[in-house]
């Protein structure tokens, strides 16, 4: 999601940032659900221990 609505603000230029266009919003909400879950590593480290179980 945060890769899509980056390739639309791109697509769009500087109206991607103003208010009257969705796309601003849209990245910044995808970003934050992004951080607000953990980074990549951590969710990759979460998913291999419920796949595989914790081997420690």
């Amino acid at each position: 999601a945060t890769w899509m609505a980056g390739e639309a603000i791109q697509t769009l230029g500087g109206n991607g940032y103003i208010n009257e266009y969705p796309v601003g919003r849209l990245w910044r909400d995808a970003k934050l659900y992004e951080i607000g879950a953990g980074t990549s590593e951590i969710r990759r480290m979460l998913i291999g221990r419920e796949l595989f179980g914790e081997t420690m």
